[in-house]
């Protein structure tokens, strides 16, 4: 470690670069080499050996994470350790982070010498970004150099065809970044009970039919299947109602079930989990009810009984009047598109809750459009990536650059863009990002995962304050949901088993 300080040293405010360096002209030649370095290859050090022979100090500027637009899930390594990487070569005397969307205002204040650029820009005609560096540094008496190579090596190419596994490293970063003691999270997790919560949203009932393959019709292409076991779970919003009582918290459930069995059974296992509830029972329509049909643990067919029309104005009162008369630190919406929300709805509903309450919503995308931007001012929301384009009507933007739009569109405080197997990529009320990859290491079923977040985020920054405690804590429990079959609600302990194991992978990477 104390190597690793002494290199990271080299990494250095603007303000601290021109000390160092002197004014311009200078002694000692300056040369300036600018790029993301996402992962550091073979082509990047010729490069950056080549440009130390020009000078006496080598300067790498990395554009920082927010104004990286190629590629949608780029950069894979954070700005941090992007810049923690390039310290380590000996050659390298300087790291800077550049906050602006080009180098072009850097090169301007550092006035470097030399900058370089790679041989691959000098073969054809300049583009408009490298005419625009060339005009600036003759303005300022400075010149481009560029570097000789006989191979060009994509950064994009590298990372395509085998992706490096660093969540372990990102996440010491953003440890030593946020500067968090990992040991001090269990203590967070004893500390999270008795908070009054009033969940709202979209009952469902999944049911897991476990089959055996027996053929097929002779006469049609029909698969027959030999039901062995059908086992019922908790879902929608009842699952995040039985992972907060998981977590110790006081729990009270708004929802709407239809008048059939698989709605006494949500009754029963709510009142069984220990939940207070007000299901309204609504003659128009089922309990939902999402069967999925499985043989040989292969998933062939999802069936579904729904209704998605909006609920009538009658039930819509009785919602309001238990949005109105439960008092709750916390208020989570959470929103299937099975009836409960629509644009009016949720203009009302938010109305009448408790204005001091922490808001929360998550719109899940499922069998009807839903729209996460309805939810407005709240203090955060946790939408998955295709939620969230369809929320904004953008397909190809950057999963920032998609942050960005839907904090703008909905005013939330604090966003957690859920990326399934990517991870989790978080912005806070100041517009500051981090990500965060996904822990699952060995999946059964990623059902109810986003719930499982939804319920300890909530949790956890009500407590905290802290996005990124929420958002680790968050993602612990939506691994463990990941790593068990069904939609279960997952307990404080075996959320602390698994950051343990994160814990003892993290020392043995030190």
């Amino acid at each position: 470690m104390k190597n690793i300080k002494k290199f990271s040293s080299k990494i250095v405010s603007l303000d601290i670069l021109q000390k160092k360096i002197g004014k311009f002209p200078r002694k000692k030649k300056a040369i300036l080499c600018h790029g993301v370095f996402d992962i550091v290859h073979p082509g990047h050090i010729r490069h950056l050996v080549f440009a130390k022979s020009k000078a006496d100090v080598l300067i790498v500027s990395i554009t920082a994470d927010r104004h990286i637009k190629k590629g949608t899930y780029r950069p894979h390594v954070p700005e941090n350790l992007r810049a923690l990487n390039l310290s380590l070569f000996e050659i390298v005397d300087y790291v800077l982070i550049d906050q602006n969307p080009t180098p072009i205002k850097n090169i301007k204040l550092i006035k470097p010498d030399f900058y370089a650029k790679g041989y691959e820009y000098s073969k054809t005609k300049n583009s408009s970004a490298t005419q625009e560096e060339i005009e600036t540094l003759k303005k300022i008496g400075s010149r481009m150099i560029f570097t000789p190579g006989d191979i060009v090596y994509s950064s994009s190419k590298l990372l395509n065809q085998n992706l490096p596994d660093l969540k372990y490293e990102k996440l010491n970063q953003l440890i030593n970044q946020k500067k968090i003691d990992l040991n001090q999270v269990d203590q967070i997790l004893d500390e999270i009970k008795n908070i009054k919560v009033h969940v709202i949203g979209d009952m469902i009932i999944d049911t897991y039919t476990q089959g055996k393959s027996i053929g097929g019709q002779t006469k049609t292409p029909t698969l027959s299947i030999k039901v062995v076991e059908e086992t019922n779970y908790i879902g929608g919003a009842g699952i995040v109602a039985k992972h907060l009582r998981q977590a110790g918290a006081d729990v009270f459930l708004t929802t709407v079930i239809g008048h059939d069995k698989l709605g006494n059974f949500s009754k029963r296992e709510l009142i069984r989990a220990g939940i207070k509830c007000c299901t309204i029972r609504d003659d128009s329509r089922p309990t939902v009810n999402k069967n999925v049909i499985i043989a040989e643990n292969h998933r062939l067919i999802k069936l579904d009984k729904v209704e998605n029309h909006p609920i009538s104005d009658h039930i819509l009162k009785e919602v309001l009047i238990s949005v109105k008369k439960v008092k709750a630190d916390i208020i989570i919406f959470s929103d299937f598109r099975h009836g409960i929300f629509n644009e009016s709805s949720i203009n009302q509903i938010i109305k009448l809750a408790p204005k001091n309450s922490f808001k929360v919503a998550d719109s899940q995308v499922a069998s009807r459009w839903g729209n996460i931007t309805d939810f407005k001012n709240l203090d955060l929301i946790t939408p998955n990536e295709r939620e969230a384009r369809f929320s904004v009507g953008e397909q190809d933007a950057s999963v920032q650059g998609l942050a960005d739009l839907v904090k703008s569109k909905s005013k939330v405080k604090n966003l957690i863009l859920k990326l399934g197997e990517k991870g989790v990529l978080c912005s806070d009320g100041k517009n500051s990002f981090f990500s965060m990859d996904s822990f699952v290491e060995h999946l059964l079923d990623p059902v109810g995962s986003g719930d499982a977040l939804l319920s300890y985020a909530s949790l956890v920054y009500f407590k905290t304050k802290s996005l990124f405690l929420a958002s680790l804590i968050g993602s612990i429990a939506a691994a463990c949901e990941c790593e068990v079959n069904g939609n279960v609600p997952i307990s404080k302990k075996i959320i602390k088993l698994k950051l343990q194991d994160i814990k003892n992978k993290i020392k043995f990477q030190q």
